[in-house]
């Protein structure tokens, strides 16, 4: 059980509100090696942490993100939702596994790429989202690690994988069983799961060798692993 990456999704979110710089940071004390969390451009271009396309579900403002400039966020969540930068700041040395959920164009990846090279967080961080995003990273950021989220049994197509270049293989937990835990393997990738919370889930996993789980509950996650 010690080998398996534990990461925590959008930090810990059953004790503090996803996606901000306390739920990251307790996150870490927690024990995570990593922290998934979600990166959305403003208006004006900023990445900041928001899984959601508006502030409607944690921020009780039905606007779209992308209709907003980074000061005008900052004053409707009272500074609550940080930007990229200060997130890459308040974890340090830590590893952040960025998700993009509303990236479709090599330009806004360009953009966080750039906050993240600017912050001298490359060898720290890697990006997970579906093909079009990972296809932008990568036209982004030829050097960048990627983790390929997949949303069925059906093995990606070569000609995907060979332009997306990825390390890990990004399965939803309830889609991984033996077979597939083996084929990812044996085709060289890493294989990332996401987001199993029950002590069963979590147990049934690391019994099939998954090289990484993104949960809520880091805190079981990471009590599992100290007992071996």
């Amino acid at each position: 059980m010690q080998n398996v990456t534990a990461v925590a999704h959008r930090g810990d979110p059953y004790r503090l509100r996803e996606n901000t710089i306390a739920s990251l940071r307790s996150a870490l004390d927690l024990g995570a090696d990593a922290v998934e969390c979600d990166v959305r451009l403003t208006r004006d271009g900023v990445p900041v942490l928001l899984h959601d396309a508006t502030l409607k579900r944690l921020w009780a403002h039905d606007r779209p993100l992308a209709s907003l400039s980074a000061a005008e966020v900052r004053g409707l969540t009272a500074g609550a939702v940080p930007t990229l930068a200060e997130a890459l700041a308040a974890t340090e040395d830590s590893r952040l596994m960025l998700d993009l959920p509303g990236t479709r164009e090599v330009g806004a990846a360009r953009r966080i790429v750039d906050a993240v090279r600017e912050a001298g967080a490359t060898d720290r961080v890697y990006y997970c989202a579906g093909a079009v995003a990972m296809l932008a990273v990568r036209a982004a950021d030829p050097s960048a690690e990627i983790a390929l989220t997949c949303t069925s049994l059906a093995p990606p197509r070569p000609a995907l994988l060979a332009a997306v270049r990825p390390r890990w293989l990004n399965y939803r937990f309830s889609l991984v069983d033996r077979e597939l835990a083996a084929r990812v393997h044996r085709a060289g990738h890493l294989l990332s799961v996401w987001t199993p919370d029950t002590r069963r889930s979590l147990r049934r996993l690391i019994g099939l060798g998954v090289d990484s789980i993104t949960t809520n509950r880091i805190d079981l996650l990471t009590a599992l692993r100290k007992e071996g």
